[in-house]
């Protein structure tokens, strides 16, 4: 699980183009929200290690964030196979997030 929102995000055309589940997380390394989110991340996180995880930093002017229509911060993107199959905004507890996880993987 990355920790840190970077600056540099992939393309929206490698994001469409990734094989299997991957999570996109859409925030800032300043914002109150994101870092509340950060304890149910790491809870739900533990049990998809396997899982990619794309930290991108989000605000004016980055495609990738508007591509996806993030308005709030922290938003999660659940992806399959490039697809967006769940969101979550600023989730409060792990049980939002092990949702989106069940239904990239299946599980």
């Amino acid at each position: 699980m990355e920790t840190t929102y970077k600056e540099s995000a992939p393309t929206r055309a490698e994001i469409d183009a990734l094989a299997g589940p991957a999570v996109l997380e859409f925030g800032t390394n300043w914002c109150g929200y994101c870092r509340a989110a950060q304890p149910p991340l790491a809870e739900a996180y533990a049990d998809h290690a396997q899982v990619p995880h794309y930290k991108v930093e989000d605000g004016p002017g980055r495609l990738l964030g508007r591509s996806f229509r993030v308005k709030l911060w922290p938003t999660l993107v659940f992806l399959r196979d490039g697809k967006e199959v769940a969101r979550v905004v600023r989730p409060e507890d792990a049980d939002e997030i092990r949702e989106g996880f069940a239904q990239i993987t299946g599980e």
